[in-house]
C-alpha cells in the first residue's frame, strides 16, 4: 500500500512539472491533456486522473508556479529579517529569479496576469488571491520599516507596492521580448533608488550590499 501511494505521489508530481513548464510557454488556457499524455507517454485518463479533471489540472499548475517563486523570492527575503532588510532582500531575489527564470516564458505569475485578467472563472480567483497576498506582503513589509523609523511614515505602502511591481513587470518584459541583459540591474536598481527616496529624514541606517547581479538569461 505505501509503495502504490508513494508512486501515485511521483506519478502527480511528474505530471504537474510538465504541466506548469508546458503552461509557461502555452498558457494555462493552452494546456491540454491530450500534449500532456503525449508528452509525457501517458493515457489521457492518466494524466486527469490525479486531479479529477483539466481545471484542477491547471490549478496545480499554477500553485507549483507559485510554489517555486515563493521558494526563490518570498523564503530569501524572510530570511532577511523584517521591514527594511527585507524589502531589499526580496528586491535582490526577485531580479534574479526574473534574469534567470525557470519558465521559458518569464515570470510565470505575470504571464497568467494578462491571460487570465479578463476570464472571470476559478483560474482567475486563485490567481487574483495569490496576486494579493504578494501585494500584501510587501505593504506588510513596507508598514514595519515605517515602524521602524526606516521609512518615511507618510509614505502610502501601496504606491511603493505599485511601484516595485510596475518595475519588476517591464523587466521582465525587456528581458523576454527585448532580449535585454541590462534589465534585471535596472530594475534591482531602480527598486533600491525607490526605496532610498522614501528613507526617513535623519540617520541612514545601514544598507546591506546588493548582491551580485546575474546576466538576463533563459533556459
Amino acid at each position: 500500500m505505501r509503495k502504490s501511494a508513494e508512486e501515485a505521489r511521483r506519478t502527480r508530481e511528474r505530471i504537474v512539472e510538465t504541466a506548469v513548464h508546458q503552461a509557461s510557454g502555452l498558457g494555462l488556457s493552452g494546456l491540454t491533456i491530450g500534449v500532456l499524455a503525449e508528452t509525457l507517454e501517458m493515457s489521457k485518463a492518466g494524466v486527469v486522473g490525479p486531479f479529477g479533471s483539466r481545471a484542477g489540472l491547471q490549478l496545480a499548475a499554477l500553485d507549483r508556479a507559485v510554489e517555486m517563486f515563493t521558494a526563490a523570492v518570498v523564503t530569501p527575503g524572510r530570511a532577511g529579517g523584517a521591514g527594511l532588510p527585507c524589502l531589499h532582500a526580496v528586491i535582490d531575489a526577485w531580479c534574479a529569479y526574473l534574469a534567470d527564470c525557470p519558465f521559458p516564458n518569464g515570470c510565470f505569475v505575470t504571464a497568467a496576469s494578462c491571460e487570465l485578467d479578463g476570464r472571470p472563472g476559478e483560474l482567475r480567483s486563485r490567481l487574483y488571491d495569490t496576486v494579493t497576498r504578494w501585494r500584501s506582503f510587501l505593504a506588510e513589509q513596507i508598514t514595519i520599516a515605517q515602524a521602524a523609523g526606516d521609512l518615511d511614515p507618510d509614505l502610502d505602502p501601496e504606491d511603493l507596492v505599485s511601484l516595485l511591481t510596475g518595475l519588476a513587470m517591464a523587466a521582465n518584459q525587456e528581458i523576454q521580448l527585448l532580449d535585454d541583459e541590462r534589465a534585471a540591474p535596472r530594475a534591482r536598481r531602480l527598486m533600491r533608488t525607490a526605496l532610498a527616496a522614501h528613507r526617513r529624514p535623519g540617520p541612514a541606517p545601514q544598507e546591506p550590499a546588493p548582491a551580485a547581479e546575474a546576466p538576463a538569461g533563459r533556459e
